[in-house]
């Protein structure tokens, strides 16, 4: 299965940005978004932005993500 994560653009270069998701930092291209600036919220997959992101769904993603972290630190999980 593939994530596209919610990250927002902390550094830019011409097409290559480091963007930071939830705290962990990541070289990504913006060649397919080339409207991406300084600070805008983007959705990485594979190493590339694919989208701008409005800062809502980034939280409520970043939240799930969290959920599904503090899930798999549970001693008594149970899937279906």
């Amino acid at each position: 299965m593939c994530l596209a994560i919610p990250a927002r653009i902390v550094e830019l270069e011409q097409d290559m940005a480091v963007v930071d998701a939830m705290g962990n930092r990541y070289k990504a291209k913006t060649t397919l978004l080339p409207e991406a600036k300084l600070g805008d919220l983007v959705l990485v997959h594979a190493g590339f932005a694919i989208s701008l992101v409005d800062e809502e769904e980034a939280k409520k993603t970043w939240q799930l993500i969290a959920e599904i972290d503090e899930f798999d630190d549970t001693q008594n999980k149970i899937s279906g």
